[in-house]
């Protein structure tokens, strides 16, 4: 448990601790927020498309030997990165970062269950809190080791962990049985096909030229011809990915379910707008706190451990009530408090006490709290039982669709520089989507809830 825990949490670690990292990015590499938010994009584009694929790839090569390769891909970049020159270089081993860490997420959950017979749900939910824990206190590890070390310390932290579980994993993770013959068997080309590797590259393509286009119309200021093309060559090559995703027979992203199941639709929808409401807190506000309000790193990551807390504290707590009421009050309760936390973010001036905040990430931290759970758990009332795993697979393309656009959402408000009228336009936006949000759950159909011991 310990052995595959200290290694996925290094995925949800690097994604948010890097949230206090971005003003010192910034200032040693001298870019805008719009080019430093590359730093966020990269990591979970590359997160977003390698966890499916190597889920896949441990079929064919063994869940043990995809965790260990993910360490040590995990332990080059970490080493690597902090040495970066450019900050071309550093997004390049940001990448290789996330492949790595997102090898062990997507097997880790895999191994444990096969390999722990006895309270497997007990083992699950210790290694969510191992994630959601991570996830949560990131900024506040990250806020502590930056204002002694500089940026690069978020980078380093990593190697203690995955030397502990590179050692642990090697000692205690059973070897793979041996691969069943048409897995064996399997061609490389046989291989990418199961994987869709070219509705990967087309996901890749459309999501990173669309992302390119906007962002650099943003930071220019006018849509240039050369913006227009590469926006214009996103969205062919997303168009070109819908199209052969309805085709193939083993689709990277199934979008047929969509069609088939508007339930599931509309949860994704919902699960997607609640990752928006969050990150763009979750990135925005250390940069507010830090740029704006000129806090420091460690104050900053005191402050955000308020909303790490807050989730964590919410989430067993929500289980018992969701198991009992259903997800829908506990969806409409996490809506109003995402709704009054960027309200509150709203009515703040710049000599507002810094203190303050806490209220705003206090709501939010209970609301994503209730949403961990309360989202699931839509989920599963609106799946048929025997596409659980493909509608799984979408509810986490949702969560990093969510985080990307979040990203997207702060550059465009900000873009050059973090100043504390974009941060009012963003909370007044954060409120609008909150309220279509409560909306949203309040048409939650009560013939929807199931007990969730039949699932």
């Amino acid at each position: 448990m310990v052995s595959v825990g200290l290694g996925i949490l290094l995925n949800p670690l690097n994604s948010s601790m890097v949230s206090v990292a971005l003003p010192d990015l910034q200032h040693k590499f001298q870019l805008d927020f719009t080019g430093v938010s590359w730093i966020i994009f990269s990591f979970y584009i590359a997160s977003s498309i390698a966890q499916p694929v190597m889920g896949k790839a441990s079929d064919l090569f063994g869940r043990r030997n995809i965790f260990l390769i993910g360490l040590v891909v995990a332990f080059i970049a970490s080493l690597l990165a902090p040495l970066s020159s450019t900050f071309g270089w550093l997004i390049v081993f940001r990448i290789v970062q996330a492949i790595g860490t997102s090898m062990m997420v997507a097997v880790g959950m895999a191994i444990v269950r096969i390999h722990i017979t006895e309270k497997q749900a007990t083992a699950l939910s210790v290694l969510s809190i191992f994630l959601s824990g991570a996830a949560a206190i990131g900024p506040f590890i990250g806020g502590v080791i930056i204002s002694g070390w500089g940026w690069p310390a978020i980078f380093f932290v990593n190697i203690p962990f995955v030397v502990i579980s590179f050692l642990l994993s090697w000692r205690n993770i059973p070897k793979d049985e041996p691969r069943e013959s048409s897995s064996t068997g399997m061609s490389t080309r046989k291989w990418l096909q199961v994987i869709d590797a070219p509705g990967i590259l087309l996901f890749t393509l459309g999501l990173t030229a669309l992302l390119f286009g906007v962002l650099s119309a943003k930071s220019s200021g006018h849509v240039t011809f050369e913006n227009a093309m590469v926006m214009l060559t996103g969205l062919t090559a997303i168009g070109v990915f819908v199209r052969h995703e309805l085709k193939v027979a083993s689709p990277f992203i199934p979008l047929r379910t969509f069609a088939k199941y508007p339930a599931i639709t509309k949860v994704n929808v919902e699960f997607m707008l609640v990752n928006v409401l969050y990150y763009s807190l979750f990135f925005g506000l250390p940069s507010y706190l830090q740029v704006v309000r000129h806090v420091s790193e460690f104050q900053t990551g005191m402050l955000m451990l308020s909303l790490g807390l807050c989730s964590l504290v919410t989430s067993p707590i929500a289980g018992r009530w969701i198991d009992k009421s259903g997800p829908r009050p506990a969806l409409v309760v996490s809506a109003i408090l995402m709704t009054l936390g960027s309200l509150w973010l709203a009515t703040l001036n710049q000599t507002s006490p810094v203190i303050s905040v806490c209220l705003a990430l206090a709501a939010f931290g209970i609301s994503n709290g209730l949403n961990n759970v309360g989202m699931q758990a839509a989920l599963f009332q609106s799946s048929p039982k025997e596409i659980i795993g493909v509608a799984s697979g979408l509810f986490n393309t949702s969560r990093y669709l969510g985080t990307i656009l979040s990203s997207l959402l702060i550059s465009i408000v900000m873009g050059d520089k973090f100043n504390f009228d974009g941060f009012q336009l963003l909370a007044i936006i954060l409120t609008i989507i909150s309220l279509s949000l409560v909306w949203m759950s309040l048409r939650y159909r009560k013939s929807e809830h199931v007990s969730l011991t039949n699932h």
